[in-house]
């Protein structure tokens, strides 16, 4: 299996690329520049190559999908670059909030610019449930900035456009994946899990092994099985919204 992973220098995205390569996979990793890349690929030798883009801003998030189709076609991508909790108050040259920016549009900008993979999945977290599913102003562009609140935003969002895109893409497996609280930069040390089980989680939907999500689509899963999600992920509605925002802030529509 040909595997894209974003944000994938470390963390949960590195553990997952080691996994897949130990497995026989071809993977290929992301970065948002040259050294981290360097990083990425003396930690994980095996990878096939590392693409190197900055999905802070839209222009960034159609780069890396140009770079993306060319090194393509990919049987999977993991949408899994992310910022954290403690993100600060910084705004992107679209004027939108940098946490939004990279955790929420531009996996939209990808999903909407890359060829379709065989697989596709999303990295989202149990701190959706706090999630406003209001949807206003959730690129933060007018209320007061929250960091807990924005990532919290961020991940029912994910899961929105993983289900959006089930249902737009019925050829196309899309599930999101919860990891739980592990110990990376994001989650922090003190977190009670590690890297191996959403790892383990991450290379089991590749490969379409174990009992997880076998060949469903529009799922929502942690490492031990399906979860029900907030009840707006699955509102069609809802979904069909957030997608039309993503369009009107980037310029790039979903085709179906």
């Amino acid at each position: 299996m040909r595997v894209f992973i974003t944000g994938s220098s470390d963390g949960i995205g590195q553990a997952a690329a080691k996994v897949l390569a130990q497995q026989g996979h071809k993977v290929t990793l992301h970065a948002r520049s040259p050294e981290r890349a360097k990083q990425a690929h003396a930690a994980v030798p095996d990878a096939e190559g590392v693409l190197i883009g900055d999905i802070s801003t839209t222009a960034g998030s159609k780069e890396l999908a140009d770079k993306a189709n060319k090194a393509g076609p990919w049987d999977t991508v993991v949408h899994n670059a992310a910022l954290g909790l403690s993100a600060t108050d910084t705004t992107t040259e679209d004027g939108i909030k940098s946490t939004f920016a990279v955790n929420s549009l531009a996996p939209y900008v990808l999903t909407a610019l890359m060829e379709k993979p065989k697989k596709l999945l999303y990295l989202t977290s149990s701190l959706h449930m706090g999630g406003d599913d209001s949807l206003k102003d959730i690129a933060w562009m007018n209320r007061r900035w929250q960091p807990s609140q924005a990532y919290n935003d961020s991940k029912l969002q994910n899961i929105m456009l993983a289900n959006y895109v089930a249902r737009a893409w019925p050829d196309v497996q899309s599930a999101s994946l919860d990891p739980g609280w592990v110990q990376t930069k994001l989650g922090g040390g003190g977190a009670p899990g590690t890297t191996a089980a959403p790892a383990k989680a991450i290379a089991d939907y590749v490969a379409g092994s174990g009992s997880l999500v076998g060949d469903k689509t529009g799922v929502y899963f942690n490492p031990q099985g399906p979860r029900t999600p907030h009840k707006a992920a699955t509102d069609m509605g809802k979904q069909d919204e957030y997608v039309r925002i993503c369009e009107q802030l980037s310029g790039v529509s979903i085709t179906k």
